[in-house]
């Protein structure tokens, strides 16, 4: 199979390619179940779209649709996003997730489908297409790439993937600055054998993701602060994920 070229000189690997479509391949019956069920979901609790498209920077810096389920209220206010991102750069505090601070934005059973990764599923869409991985760095959106310095754009030297060397080496409770460096060594030393690594360890980082998550949970108690619910259509996505 010909390796796949993106608008830079440095090619996908062919084995690489070979790789997302088989696990492609294997995950699409339960991207069809979880499909029915997150219908029934939103349906019952959030009017709306089930799914969620999101303007994403990926390889090359090439901008792409990136897909998921939507977890978030119609009309949720996208600016919480951009302050909580400015702030982990600003302070390279660990990457926390605002919806261990019970994000009033979400619906019902939303979080666990966000720590579990399962949101994410609809990008096998974006895998088949070839603008994801299965394995590679998060896809950031627009205003996120704006704030990035040069040396961490190489990053986009590579396919972004639903997960990676970041996911599997600690992902929230790492900093902004150590994602960077992550992303950057598996560009740099990709291996087929990394893939299948990082694959197999990503069952266990998001068990642990997920303990994090409940205990984050536990801890803001029952009064979530307030969120403003009046911008156009959007879903604040914040996993790099």
């Amino acid at each position: 199979m010909p390796a796949i070229l993106l608008e830079r000189s440095n090619p996908v690997p062919s084995w690489k390619r070979a790789t997302d479509i088989a696990c492609c391949l294997v995950a699409l019956p339960v991207f069809a179940l979880l499909t029915l069920f997150m219908s029934v979901l939103v349906w019952l609790c959030s009017p709306g779209p089930v799914f969620f498209r999101q303007e994403r920077v990926g390889f090359g810096r090439r901008r792409f649709m990136c897909y998921k389920f939507r977890t978030m209220a119609v009309r949720a206010d996208t600016d919480v996003h951009r302050e909580h991102f400015a702030k982990l750069i600003d302070t390279n505090a660990p990457m926390a997730k605002i919806d261990g601070q019970r994000d009033s934005r979400l619906i019902l059973c939303g979080w666990i489908l966000r720590a579990t990764g399962l949101d994410e599923l609809p990008q096998i869409i974006n895998i088949l297409k070839g603008e994801m991985s299965v394995v590679g760095p998060r896809p950031c959106i627009p205003y996120e790439f704006e704030k990035y310095l040069p040396w961490q754009r190489e990053r986009f030297d590579s396919l972004p993937g639903l997960t990676g060397l970041w996911q599997v080496s600690g992902k929230n409770r790492t900093t902004f600055e150590a994602m960077m460096h992550l992303d950057i060594k598996y560009g740099r030393t990709k291996t087929w054998w990394m893939d299948v690594r990082i694959i197999v360890m990503t069952v266990p980082a998001i068990l642990i993701q997920v303990y994090d998550t409940r205990r984050q949970r536990r801890r803001a108690g029952e009064s979530p602060s307030p969120m403003v619910m009046s911008d156009p259509v959007a879903e604040s996505l914040s996993q790099r994920t």
